[in-house]
């Protein structure tokens, strides 16, 4: 009896420490289990949404010279410039010098992007918007105007000035000698229309999808020259690396 019981023990013992391991076994499937399914929540939640940017009415961006090129016309140099930025007005001239040499070969289109650090960037982006509607000739000479000038459009100068005193500054000494008197009451309706808003918003949203971070940003046929990015580039500078380019075509 005393043997029997002993076996009779030792069998229960040994089916309970089966159940045991199996109860250990199904726990901890259950542990890794809800820690993936803890991971891919969180994975879902930190995703960053990839919000689409708004489609315009036309391509953003001003041509210079006013007409746009057929794909694969020409070298096309795209520049992100932003009116008030110091580095945007140096980088103008070297650039617009070395498209005219190469006219009608090279192509240059400006697109806006005002930096968030620069107080009056929007308003000045949304001015141009604003007198493109009325006549496409104003946007460079009101660009130029806005790089002239734009140490008074700087955050300290305008730090104690309210909003609508900046927009009225602007309307009367940058664009008003552009467009003429005639011209105000058109451009004051269309700054201050949700379309100009609107366009300037594309046009800094287009820049981030593209990667722009800085202005002056350069792209050549849609290739960013991501090394002399933020600093302008000299006419020689752009001389290398147009030349080649406009030798193959």
């Amino acid at each position: 009896m005393h043997i029997r019981s002993a076996i009779a023990r030792s069998r229960n013992q040994s089916a309970s420490d089966r159940l045991l391991q199996q109860e250990a076994l199904t726990m901890e499937a259950r542990r890794r289990v809800m820690s993936l399914l803890l991971v891919l929540v969180i994975g879902c939640c930190c995703r960053p949404s990839a919000a689409q940017v708004p489609v315009p009415a036309r391509t953003d961006g001003f041509v210079y010279g006013g007409k746009a090129p057929a794909l694969g016309e020409t070298v096309v140099v795209e520049a992100y410039f932003d009116p008030v930025c110091p580095d945007s007005r140096d980088a103008w001239p070297e650039l617009k010098k070395a498209v005219e040499h190469y006219a009608p070969r090279v192509t240059v289109v400006v697109h806006l992007f005002p930096l968030p650090y620069h107080s009056n960037a929007f308003i000045s982006c949304r001015s141009i918007h604003a007198v493109n509607k009325i006549n496409p000739s104003f946007v460079y000479p009101l660009l130029e105007r806005f790089f002239k000038y734009q140490e008074g459009y700087y955050n300290q100068p305008t730090y104690g000035k309210t909003r609508a005193t900046v927009d009225a500054e602007v309307a009367k000494k940058l664009v008003a000698p552009v467009i003429g008197e005639a011209n105000l009451a058109a451009y004051k309706a269309g700054f201050n229309d949700s379309q100009s808003d609107q366009a300037t918003r594309i046009s800094f949203k287009y820049g981030c999808a593209r990667g722009v971070t800085g202005t002056p940003y350069f792209f050549v046929n849609g290739i960013p020259l991501i090394s002399d990015s933020g600093s302008p580039l000299e006419y020689n500078k752009w001389m290398s690396i147009l030349d080649p380019l406009v030798g193959k075509m």
